[in-house]
């Protein structure tokens, strides 16, 4: 039997990575937590849901936003791409740069640049200063991603696979209510207004996040050494690869779904982009309750993003677009918890490093998913994208079964 596949790893993720004897395995279980102490899981899930919803906000407001700052829609979607760029670099190095600062500390001021950031792009007279503010955003969310488990698993010692399935649920609240919410105000009242309210909800996390998350300690190890420690991990920097194809294949995609909506009909797009959430927020539940088979849970979910990206390419007709985004919104977000999850148990000895390359997979296929997307786009269509995408989830999805047979 492979080690994700197993009953949950004896260790789990202590305070800033570390391992800690807190979770289950040889007959221990963890004690009951009072509802107090998931006080800073769900300020932790506050803050990845405006952080995401900050970063996918260029694709509810796209066309409008392209016309604003006078650049075609495909070079828009950059502005998701630059986002990604500042992530890919950040992820991996925070913790090189900052071993030993206490991470509740870098934490908020993670999530201050997030409020700035918003608020460079609200005021933003052209693309170039935009971008700007896009890239601070990068430094926010790759940073937070890399260091919010360790701190929930921290708070809640032994439920390593609770606090990821709540952090992507709070992905999934930015994706039901943010990106279908903003796309309404965005059409109401401009683009700018919706990015000064995502500053504001950046704040709020902030202030959540002080007033409940205790102290957290960085692993004694943590830095270069950690860092090259995880990178030897042969089986881990696989896991890694197909992470980035099957996040490309998303994001080759995703910045333009918009448009891929309005292909198939010209007044229901929120209600499609509120379909993309629920289907969303169904993945994560999926994700979590598949802790104990992350094997199966790895190839599947990169299958049914396939399978949904091809469907909409190629299936006309509003009913099967729907049927599709659904869809889509259920296989790719099964593929965060699935995936960070499954980091942990291919490095569980090194987790702030394995979840550093996650995220920095997840940032780097962005990056190349938006700007490879928006050259389609440009060239060949919204659909030309989708089966580009549908293409990287299937290799994804592959190299995922064969390591199933290897072990870390």
């Amino acid at each position: 039997m492979n080690s994700e596949d197993c009953v949950i790893e004896a260790a789990a993720a202590g305070p800033g990575g570390a391992v800690a004897d807190t979770s289950f395995g040889e007959g221990a279980v963890p004690g009951r937590l009072g509802a107090a102490a998931w006080a800073p899981v769900a300020a932790l899930t506050l803050g990845i849901a405006t952080l995401v919803g900050s970063e996918f906000l260029p694709a509810s407001v796209l066309p409008a936003m392209a016309s604003d700052v006078g650049v075609s829609e495909g070079t828009a979607g950059l502005a998701v791409a630059t986002t990604a760029v500042a992530g890919a670099v950040t992820a991996p190095t925070i913790a090189v740069l900052l071993p030993r600062t206490d991470r509740r500390t870098v934490l908020i001021g993670l999530l201050a640049t997030a409020v700035v950031s918003n608020v460079v792009v609200a005021v933003a007279p052209d693309f170039a200063v935009l971008l700007v503010g896009r890239l601070l955003l990068g430094v926010a969310i790759a940073g937070f991603w890399s260091f919010a488990l360790g701190a929930g698993t921290h708070a809640t010692p032994g439920r390593d696979h609770v606090v990821s399935t709540s952090l992507a649920l709070g992905v999934s609240a930015a994706t039901i209510i943010g990106v279908p919410l903003s796309s309404v105000l965005g059409d109401a009242v401009g683009w700018r207004p919706v990015f000064w309210a995502a500053a504001a909800l950046s704040g709020l996390a902030l202030l959540a996040v002080t007033a409940t998350l205790p102290p957290v300690p960085a692993h004694p190890g943590a830095g270069l050494g950690m860092l090259r420690q995880a990178l030897a991990n042969r089986r881990l920097i696989a896991g890694v690869g197909c992470i980035a194809l099957v996040a490309f294949g998303n994001f080759a995609a995703y910045p333009y779904i918009r448009l891929a909506i309005e292909r198939v009909t010209d007044g229901g797009t929120v209600w499609l982009l509120l379909g993309w959430g629920v289907g969303g927020l169904a993945g994560n539940l999926a994700a979590g309750a598949l802790a104990r088979r992350l094997g199966l849970a790895v190839v599947v979910a990169p299958a049914l993003l396939a399978a949904s990206l091809l469907m909409l390419a190629a299936v006309p007709g509003l009913p099967a677009a729907t049927a599709a985004i659904v869809l889509w919104g259920f296989g790719f977000n099964m593929v965060p918890v699935a995936t960070q999850l499954w980091v942990t148990r291919a490095e569980p000895q090194r987790v702030e490093s394995a979840l550093s390359l996650q995220v920095t997979a997840f940032q780097v296929a962005i990056t190349a998913g938006a700007a490879i997307g928006g050259a389609v786009v440009d060239g060949g269509g919204v659909r030309a994208a989708l089966l580009v995408g549908a293409c990287a989830a299937v290799v994804g999805s592959v190299g995922f079964g064969a390591l199933r047979g290897s072990r870390p």
